[in-house]
């Protein structure tokens, strides 16, 4: 053998082990997190689009050019005239549907004419639940991970089915309707863990977050949201950013004897995830019951947003949004995860439009709020002290027993209630869906009683400033203020969704769903649908190739109570005084439960 070919052989044979370390090496590796908002593939596989929460897609077939020419491509009937909430999902060539009570899954065949159905699975929940149901028997939508489909039941159970077959894996049961605790969130799935919480605040539920083990729903750990650290898992790791939410136990002391074992604090809105970090950010709801003068104390750990290992369960922070809540301000909001130059200086921060009517701009490595600009009237409070970040209240608005408050602004849902903003990283810009509302409260004494409405509070809603009800905003997030915004007769109860093709989709109560130039706010198209529309936008390529968009029509939800409920509009007091704001609903859209999916010609 010459010299040349002796070292070719040589060389080959060290690249061959190489590989072959190399490749052994790999195998032992973890697989690398998930990112929080990775490329587009065409799918939409969970309701929030990512882990970051942006709802924002890079597809850009329909864009500020062609949507004029959208048209309805197919409809389907969910078969249920109740507050259609939820998102549909795509996945490959099968969109997933997930309806209000009781809760029926289908799978539809995206590659035939008209998406027939695959096939359908009924979890059946006990019919029971649904008159512990706080406002309505809506669900937020189901998710999909790693080949199934998880989803929660109104009477308090997660389902996980095959995503192929719609064959049962597991089902567990995690809450009593017997105590008022219900299910109605979209769970979160990080790679061996599915994320829920509990439902029920107004019924005195106290709340909690569990992760369970995605094969079996096996609990892995269980955080509550009142009582001692050892059960809110808070311990060495806790480093809080501001004073306020440092001290022992301060989930008992900052309650009245024992009122956090009715404490509220339920986990019912959205959860984000930083595979950075890998932290789980959620917020926690109001406290037990509204009526705050029967619970002094600041009532950790209600209304605030907790960091928490994703898995352990450990609280990293807390950051109270709404101490001693006073007005029904819960934190579930959604919890937007953007890498920002903020101020010269880069920042991961989580962006919260909230029930206060600030948007919170906060850091979350540490909790530190970094901004809390309004994007709603307020009359209740002034801001937030951002060296304390204590929220500044305005003492007047204060409710006192048996006493009528007038003019708070916003009502008690808030500013905005669980329907989601988006972000668009082409713009910049959060596209905020809101409310438009004020209120009279009246504080009243109430007992505890397992099973039944624990509120204390007379409630009468009312259009805000201007006479319209409802308001669909661009968000400037470093500027600290509004871009533009679209006034709407109803208060905004759907989502919304952003695109590259430069646009943002969302629905009205009244039964229009539209698309708007995301840089000026000109509405570029708008179709009316059967019924009003509180569900969450979503966007897919399908089988052919081409770009749809679809979102669920069916008015409902605590807003649209009076149409989905049939409630009587002369009752002021009725869905805890939201149909005194919704009396002409009824005669502006009807009950209905339709999917529709729209695709240029």
């Amino acid at each position: 053998m010459s010299a040349r070919k002796f070292v070719y052989a040589v060389c080959v044979l060290l690249c061959v082990l190489l590989c072959a370390v190399t490749s052994s090496v790999a195998q032992q590796l973890p697989a690398p997190p998930p990112s929080a908002a990775p490329s587009e593939n065409g799918e939409w596989t969970m309701p929030a689009k990512n882990y970051a929460n942006t709802r924002f897609s890079d597809l850009a077939e329909i864009n500020v050019d062609t949507v004029g020419a959208l048209k309805v491509a197919w409809t389907f009937s969910t078969g249920v005239n109740r507050g259609q909430e939820s998102s549909p999902l795509v996945v490959g060539t099968t969109m997933y549907v997930l309806a209000p009570y009781p809760q029926t899954l289908y799978a539809l065949d995206l590659t035939q004419p008209g998406a027939p159905t695959r096939w359908q699975y009924e979890p059946k929940p006990d019919a029971s639940a649904q008159g512990v149901a706080c406002c309505d028997v809506v669900n937020r939508g189901p998710t999909f991970s790693a080949g199934k489909i998880f989803f929660t039941t109104l009477d308090a159970q997660t389902v996980a089915v095959d995503a192929e077959t719609g064959a049962e894996l597991w089902k567990v049961k995690l809450g009593d309707i017997a105590k008022g605790e219900t299910m109605t969130m979209a769970p979160l799935v990080v790679r061996d863990k599915v994320y829920v919480g509990i439902s029920g605040g107004e019924y005195g539920v106290r709340g909690w977050l569990q992760a369970l083990d995605v094969d079996s729903g096996k609990t892995i750990w269980k955080a509550y949201s009142t009582g001692p650290d050892a059960e809110v898992l808070i311990g060495d790791d806790f480093k809080p950013y501001y004073a306020t939410e440092k001290g022992k136990d301060l989930g008992v002391s900052t309650w009245p004897p024992n009122g956090w074992e009715q404490g509220g604090g339920t986990v019912w809105g959205w959860l984000s995830y930083d595979p950075d970090l890998n932290l789980i950010y959620y917020g926690t709801g109001n406290p037990g019951p509204w009526n705050p003068n029967q619970r002094p104390g600041d009532n950790k750990w209600t209304a605030g947003i907790f960091a928490r290992d994703a898995d352990t369960g450990a609280a990293r922070w807390f950051y109270q949004i709404a101490p001693h809540d006073l007005h029904d301000w819960d934190a579930i909001n959604e919890l937007v995860l953007l890498d920002l130059d903020w101020h010269g200086e880069q920042r991961k921060v989580l962006v919260q439009p909230g029930r206060t009517g600030l948007v919170y701009v906060i850091d979350r490595v540490t909790g530190e709020v970094l901004s809390a600009e309004p994007f709603h009237v307020l009359t209740a409070i002034t801001g937030v002290d951002l060296s304390t970040g204590q929220l500044q209240l305005v003492p007047e608005k204060m409710p006192v027993e048996n006493r009528v408050i007038r003019d708070i602004c916003p009502t008690a849902p808030g500013a905005k209630d669980w329907n989601p903003s988006a972000f668009s990283p082409v713009t910049g810009l959060l596209y905020i869906p809101h409310n438009n509302l004020c209120m009279d409260w009246e504080s009243v004494t109430t007992s505890y009683i397992a099973g039944t409405p624990f509120v204390g509070a007379e409630v009468r809603m009312f259009a805000g400033p201007g006479g319209h009800r409802g308001e669909f905003s661009a968000w400037d997030i470093i500027a600290g203020k509004e871009r533009w915004t679209i006034n709407e007769r109803f208060p905004l109860w759907s989502a919304a969704m952003a695109t590259a093709g430069g646009l943002v989709f969302y629905g009205t109560m009244d039964g229009w769903f539209k698309a708007v130039n995301a840089e000026s706010g000109a509405v570029l198209w708008q179709f009316k649908v059967d019924s009003g529309i509180i569900g969450q936008p979503t966007t897919f390529l399908g089988p052919d190739g081409k770009q749809y968009i679809a979102v669920l029509a069916g008015v409902g939800g605590w807003a649209g109570a009076i149409v989905s409920n049939d409630l009587d509009p002369r009752d002021a007091t009725a869905a805890k005084g939201f149909v005194n704001a919704m009396q002409d609903l009824k005669g502006a859209t009807t009950k209905g439960g339709t999917l529709y999916v729209f695709g240029l010609p």
